[in-house]
């Protein structure tokens, strides 16, 4: 008995080992938004989906908010008439999937707001904004500006788009609307637009181009022989004319 219980502490490390490495395996959920806006008014409504895989024998999602969990285990989480206390970062997962990374909502209380699709994205992306209003209340005579300096005017359109952005758009912008008889704006969010990303070398392209130098480097070293080669010729074949020369002579 006194040797089975030595045994028991490596026998536990060992199963724990193995369900950590387990869920170092599994591959991360997913938490995506709808709609798609990570910057909310009070009073907005928004839906939290995690995707991952669900086995048979268990179907629920664990939500979790700045790392608390939370008693909703269906795989959409719904916010209601959100509230300022409900920002922070969501995060789930399932039995089949790990932690998702976090998503952070920010909830204001306010009558403007600007939102985008996404705030860092790639030169060349779409950059697209939002002039969002509290409740949706109408809103007229909406401008954009970057950097204090004016974008875009509309008497109704409360959305902004850059079809192919560019380094140049980055900046800070907020937004400006007539609501009812306001002129409010909108608190200023930095945009950035990141230079274009590498293309990744596939390791076919990459051994073709090794092989490609390797024949030119043979090729020009062959060249290379040849012409030397062609100039020991030349010479040997100078120096045996010169030896060869006969000299004529008029006899006394």
């Amino acid at each position: 008995m006194p040797s089975m219980c030595r045994l028991l502490p490596p026998v536990a490390l060992l199963l724990l080992t193995s369900a950590g490495t387990r869920a170092a395996d599994l591959p991360k959920a997913v938490v995506s938004l709808d709609p798609e806006w990570d910057r909310l008014l009070e009073k907005d409504n928004v839906t939290l989906q995690c995707q991952g895989a669900y086995p048979k024998e268990d179907n629920s999602t664990r939500w979790f908010h700045n790392g608390k969990p939370l008693s909703d285990q269906s795989s959409t989480y719904v916010i209601k008439d959100a509230r300022v206390k409900d920002s922070g970062n969501y995060s789930c997962h399932t039995a089949s999937f790990a932690l998702s990374d976090p998503v952070q909502l920010k909830v204001h209380a306010g009558w403007l707001l600007l939102q985008a699709a996404r705030w860092v994205l790639q030169e060349g992306e779409p950059l697209q904004l939002r002039c969002h209003s509290w409740k949706n209340t109408r809103v007229q005579k909406v401008q954009y500006f970057r950097n204090g300096r004016g974008q875009q005017f509309s008497h109704k359109n409360s959305e902004f788009h850059i079809r192919h952005a560019k380094r140049a758009h980055s900046g800070s912008y907020f937004c400006r609307a007539i609501i009812g008889k306001q002129n409010v704006s909108s608190e200023a969010v930095n945009v950035t637009v990141q230079g274009s990303a590498v293309p990744a070398i596939s390791p076919f392209f990459l051994l073709w181009q090794i092989a490609f130098c390797l024949v030119m480097g043979f090729l020009f070293a062959v060249d290379t022989g040849l012409y030397f080669s062609a100039q020991r010729q030349l010479r040997s074949s100078l120096r045996k004319n010169i030896n060869n020369k006969v000299t004529w002579s008029k006899s006394p």
